[in-house]
C-alpha cells in the first residue's frame, strides 16, 4: 500500500469520533483498493467512493446501506412506468418509446395496489414516467392515488396537454405534486435535434402552462456529446424561469434503449432505485429494459423485489456512487 495514502488515511481518522465522517483525497483508481484494503484492517468502514476522494468513517458499521444519507438508500424512492408509448421518438430514449412502441399500460388497479404496498414497505416517494404518462387519458386517476400518499413527481414532455388532457389536468392537486419537464436546451435547435421538430416550443410552451396553472415545476435537461456550451445556456434559461436549484436537473444520456453512445452502465455501476413497469421490476429507470438489469418479474411483491435489489447492491454500493453522481434521473 502507498505509504503517503496510509498516512493520509491516519491522520484523517485518529483524531476523530466513533461514527463521524471524514473525506481523504486519492489520487487515482488503485487508491481505492488501498483504502478498501486500510479499512478493513483497521475496523473502519469505507463508505463513499468520488472521483478523487474517498469518504470513511470511523468505527465499523453493520450495514453500509444504512450509512447512507436516506434519500439514497433504495427503497426511499419508487419509480413506476405508467406506459411505454409516446408522441415522440427520441433518438436517445432509454426505454425506445414512440408512437408505435407497445404501450404496455400498468391499469389504474394495479397502480394503486402498488401505491399501497409502497407505503407498507416505508417508501417516502413515487415518481411516474414513460414513454409519455399523460398520453393516458385517465392519468389523473393514478396520480390522485400516488399524491394522497406521497409527494409524486411525473416526468413528462409537456406537450401533449390539450382538450381533455388540458381539463384534466387543471383539476389536479396541487399538493405533493411536481410535474418534471423535458427541455434539452434553451434554444431550439439542439432539443429539436433528438425530440424532433418544433419539440422545444411546445416544452417551453408546457412549462409556461403548468407554471400559470399553479403547479410545482422542475426542469430536466438530457444532455450528450454534441451539447458543447448548453450547460451554461441552460443555467441562464433556468434563471430566466425562475427555478430554484432543486427545480434543475441536468444529467448525460445512458447508452440505453434507442440510444448509441452514452455512459455505459451496470448493476455494480448504478446506485439502484426501485424501479416496476408492466412486465416486473428493474434496478433503475434508465434501464427499464435492459435485460440484464432486470430484478424480478411481474407478480413478484414489491417488498421482495427490493429487498433483493438491497441485498445485492450491498456488494456494489462503494462502487456504485461513482456514477450515480453523475446520472440523476430527477
Amino acid at each position: 500500500m502507498s505509504l503517503e495514502l496510509t498516512l493520509r488515511l491516519v491522520e484523517a481518522t485518529r483524531s476523530i469520533a466513533a461514527g463521524t465522517r471524514v473525506i481523504v483525497e486519492i489520487d487515482g483508481p488503485d487508491d481505492v483498493s488501498r483504502a478498501a484494503r486500510w479499512t478493513a484492517a483497521t475496523g473502519n468502514t469505507l463508505l463513499t467512493v468520488h472521483p478523487d476522494s474517498v469518504e470513511i468513517i470511523r468505527g465499523r458499521i453493520a450495514d453500509p446501506i444504512e450509512a447512507l444519507a436516506p434519500e439514497r438508500r433504495p427503497g426511499y424512492r419508487l419509480w413506476i412506468y405508467t406506459n411505454f408509448h409516446c408522441n415522440l421518438a427520441c433518438d436517445y430514449c432509454c426505454v425506445e418509446s414512440s408512437p408505435r412502441a407497445d404501450p404496455r399500460v400498468i391499469p389504474v388497479e394495479q397502480f394503486a395496489a402498488l401505491i399501497s404496498e409502497a407505503r407498507t414497505c416505508g417508501f417516502e416517494e413515487i415518481y411516474l414516467t414513460g414513454g409519455e404518462p399523460f398520453m393516458l387519458l385517465d392519468l389523473d386517476e393514478r396520480i390522485r392515488a400516488a399524491t394522497a400518499e406521497f409527494p409524486t413527481t411525473i416526468l413528462t414532455n409537456g406537450m401533449v396537454w390539450t382538450g381533455e388532457r388540458r381539463r384534466r389536468l387543471e383539476r389536479l392537486p396541487r399538493e405533493n405534486l411536481t410535474l418534471q419537464v423535458s427541455l434539452d436546451s434553451a434554444t431550439a435547435a439542439l432539443h429539436d435535434r433528438h425530440r424532433g421538430q418544433g419539440s422545444f416550443a411546445r416544452a417551453l410552451e408546457g412549462v409556461t402552462l403548468a407554471s400559470d396553472l399553479g403547479f410545482r415545476v422542475r426542469v430536466s435537461a438530457t444532455l450528450g456529446a454534441d451539447a458543447d456550451d448548453a450547460e451554461q445556456e441552460l443555467v441562464l434559461l433556468f434563471d430566466k424561469l425562475g427555478l430554484d436549484d432543486d427545480q434543475r436537473v441536468v444529467r448525460r444520456i445512458a447508452r440505453q434503449g434507442a440510444a448509441n453512445e452514452g455512459l455505459a452502465i451496470s448493476r455494480a455501476s448504478l446506485v439502484p432505485e426501485v424501479c416496476v413497469h408492466a412486465d416486473g421490476f428493474a434496478w433503475h429507470p434508465v434501464a427499464a429494459i435492459d435485460p440484464a438489469l432486470q430484478v424480478a418479474p411481474a407478480g413478484t411483491p414489491l417488498s421482495a423485489a427490493t429487498d433483493a435489489i438491497r441485498e445485492e447492491y450491498r456488494g456494489y454500493r462503494i462502487a456504485g456512487d461513482v456514477l450515480a453522481s453523475t446520472f440523476p434521473c430527477a
